[in-house]
């Protein structure tokens, strides 16, 4: 009996000695989990400290896309035997600078796309990708602050195409105007005095003139989300046949590690390229008063990647 007493007496010791360390370790494991909270919040708070330093802030992202496909009597489409392909990529890029008495902000925007359709059973196609989407925009804004919110600035814009027709036609904006900045990461430009030079051989279509220049761009990045979007218009005092306007807009979502997926769409409206368009396509008739001005468009869908 006394055996039996003892070996419980010692299990109840044991359990409760199991019992007391356990404590103590989950007491101790909370005590350093408190302490290494409160040294990440420190050291979040100076890295806040650090990103609001006034300085260059520069970043990229981009999208690329693109597929490959072969067909062997398939009969059931018009070209039965046919190899078929597409590629693009876009690249957002910026580099801006933000002091106590003024700012620059930097931006490029380059979508390019290319696309083939070989026809096995026509001798004559072309087996090679043509150019599908050409964007290439340059823009630099400087900006003297007045207030918190508004600026003296000035603003110069380059949008042309690269892969066939470099600066045919291109467009060069250049004014001066104010700044509007109501929130972080938007910017408002308004230029009353604006000048959009036009290069192109077409001298009967394309033409420079005097205008107001108004551009609204948001750039955010939120965790593993980028984004960006451009409103670009310019508005002639010739003629509303001179006037045109460009939205672009960006999206990336990071999935694993700096890949994931990203969506890029735009919209322009520019009477003169119509026109000129028109006039290439063989419509000798075609004038301003006459031409259908459709909205132009492009988006591509695809991989990214974060800079």
């Amino acid at each position: 009996m006394k055996k039996i007493v003892f070996a419980l007496a010692l299990f109840v010791g044991m359990f409760s000695m199991n019992a007391q360390t356990e404590e103590e370790l989950k007491a101790q494991k909370a005590e350093k989990q408190a302490a290494a909270d409160a040294l990440q919040a420190e050291a979040d708070a100076i890295q806040a400290q650090i990103d609001a330093l006034p300085g260059w802030e520069v970043g990229a992202f981009g999208t690329i896309g693109g597929s490959i496909s072969r067909f062997n009597n398939w009969y059931a489409q018009g070209t039965p035997n046919n190899s078929s392909g597409n590629i693009g990529f876009t690249v957002n890029a910026y580099a801006n600078l933000d002091q106590e008495k003024f700012f620059w902000n930097n931006s490029a925007n380059i979508n390019l796309a290319w696309v083939k359709l070989d026809d096995k059973d026509d001798p004559t196609d072309s087996d090679k990708f043509r150019e599908a989407t050409d964007v290439f925009n340059l823009s630099s804004l400087y900006g003297r602050k007045i207030s918190e919110k508004f600026a003296i600035s000035g603003l110069m814009e380059y949008r042309t195409t690269i892969l066939s027709n470099f600066n045919d036609p291109g467009y060069l904006d250049v004014g001066v105007g104010g700044t509007w900045t109501p929130i972080k990461n938007l910017i408002v430009v308004i230029h009353p005095l604006n000048y959009n030079f036009v290069f192109s051989d077409n001298d009967t279509v394309f033409e420079s003139s005097l205008g107001a220049k108004i551009v609204a761009d948001y750039t955010r990045k939120i965790k593993a989300i980028n984004f960006k979007t451009n409103l670009s218009m310019f508005q002639s005092y010739k003629s509303s046949d001179l006037s045109n306007w460009t939205w672009t807009n960006s999206f990336s979502y990071t999935l694993w590690k700096m890949i994931g997926v990203g969506f890029d769409f735009g919209l322009r409206q520019n009477k003169q390229e119509a026109v000129n368009f028109n006039l290439a396509q063989g419509n000798v008739n075609t004038t301003f008063d006459n031409v259908d001005n459709k909205i132009q468009s492009f988006w591509t869908l695809g991989l990214s990647y974060n800079l």
